[in-house]
């Protein structure tokens, strides 16, 4: 999709259409641009920027938060259109997906009235446009679907087509090139695709397994298949709270940790899904980040995730705390139940379920706040950033 979130915005407001709009965090609040429109872009306004930099650019923009619920309605339909069309589809975001016509289409020529289609009932069914990439790979049908943004199509139909486009770019127009590998490659003078190429063994040297995929790619060779996303394939769970003002005190953060352990927990459930380890993430107003894990027996349920990580919390030197986050690992799917299992797990969630109340009432008298009645604050991950942002000024305020 084009600038998925700010389209979605002026769609439903026109009056918003055609003006630079920053969605993300409000100016005067920590955090980071989550999409911008494309004339917010022109002024070098950008995903991931931190959000007062793209004020400093674009001063007059319109900042908005995001609508989660309204994005993920709008992208359930997306998926439906889009994959109507291929034999499998691989989700990658919201407003992304690799979808596989090898079969439904089997010849080029079919899979460009595809794309004709899919950008044509993308606009017409949800007022929305979208850039499609026909290629032969999977990251050859990325590359193009990024050459001709907003509303584009382009295709890429052999390697040779690919690397000839590529040839002459920076190393980061390569798929897996971030910040850190372009770093490592241009301090190498390797700055190009055609560098890469050219100092093939130098790069395998400099990054071992990824140098040689990167090679690999440089020239046009990519098997990879298109693989339907399944919740079971992540690698972790986690949610993170960056704070607008720096946090010291560690009551807060420890009930914090509880509420993020819950939406944690809730979404491993929804999944059947539970981890091995837990992990905590912290970082200090100073910008240094720490990360401590576990492995642990059990960590399925709130309770559990949030004793690991309060221990592990308090092993660390107490600072003024900028974010923290906590997640499990090492995921696996849920046991199986049935009979005695069955009524054993059933009688476990009876008492967990009792427990986590008895906390969350403690909870509610020192904020203020119906914490069992306020389960969308958990659910969601914008509603979880304001319930916490309130317990944070009401335990600073009063």
């Amino acid at each position: 999709m084009d600038a998925f979130y700010a389209s979605v915005e002026a769609r439903d407001n026109p009056g918003l259409r055609g003006k630079p709009l920053i969605i993300g965090s409000m100016p005067y609040e920590r955090g980071v641009v989550s999409t911008c429109s494309y004339e917010a872009r022109k002024y070098g306004v950008r995903s991931a920027m931190n959000i007062k930099e793209a004020y400093r650019l674009c001063p007059d923009g319109i900042y908005m938060h995001p609508n989660f619920d309204k994005y993920k309605a709008v992208s359930e339909r997306l998926h439906e259109i889009w994959g109507s069309y291929a034999t499998v589809s691989e989700t990658i975001a919201l407003d992304e997906a690799f979808l596989d016509v090898t079969e439904t289409a089997g010849t080029f020529e079919r899979a460009r009235e595809m794309a004709k289609e899919i950008k044509s009932r993308t606009r017409s069914e949800l007022g929305l446009s979208c850039s499609v990439g026909l290629a032969y790979s999977k990251s050859a049908a990325k590359t193009a679907s990024e050459e001709k943004k907003p509303d584009g199509y382009f295709e890429i139909l052999t390697p040779k087509d690919f690397t000839d486009l590529l040839i002459d770019r920076d190393v980061r127009a390569l798929f897996t090139v971030g910040a850190r590998t372009a770093e490592k490659l241009h301090g190498a003078g390797i700055d190009t695709v055609r560098d890469l190429l050219g100092r093939e063994d130098d790069v395998v040297a400099l990054l071992g397994r990824q140098g040689r995929m990167l090679v690999q790619l440089a020239r046009g060779i990519d098997d990879r298949k298109v693989t339907p996303y399944r919740p079971e394939d992540a690698k972790s769970v986690s949610r993170e709270i960056t704070f607008q003002e720096d946090v010291h005190d560690y009551r807060l953060l420890e009930d914090v940790l509880l509420l993020m352990s819950m939406s944690v927990a809730e979404r491993a459930r929804r999944h059947n899904l539970r981890g091995g380890g837990v992990v905590l993430k912290v970082t200090y107003s100073d910008m240094k980040s720490i990360t401590r894990s576990r492995a642990t027996m059990r960590c399925d349920d709130a309770l559990s995730i949030h004793r690991e990580a309060v221990e592990m919390l308090s092993s660390l030197s107490r600072r003024g705390v900028r974010l923290i986050g906590v997640g499990i690992y090492n995921l696996s799917k849920g046991r199986s139940r049935q009979t005695t299992i069955e009524e054993a797990v059933s009688i476990f969630r009876t008492d967990e379920g009792r427990r986590l109340e008895e906390a969350l009432a403690e909870m509610s008298g020192r904020y203020g706040i119906d914490f069992s009645a306020n389960t969308d604050g958990v659910r969601r991950i914008d509603a979880l950033h304001s319930l916490v942002e309130d317990m944070r000024i009401r335990r600073v305020y009063g």
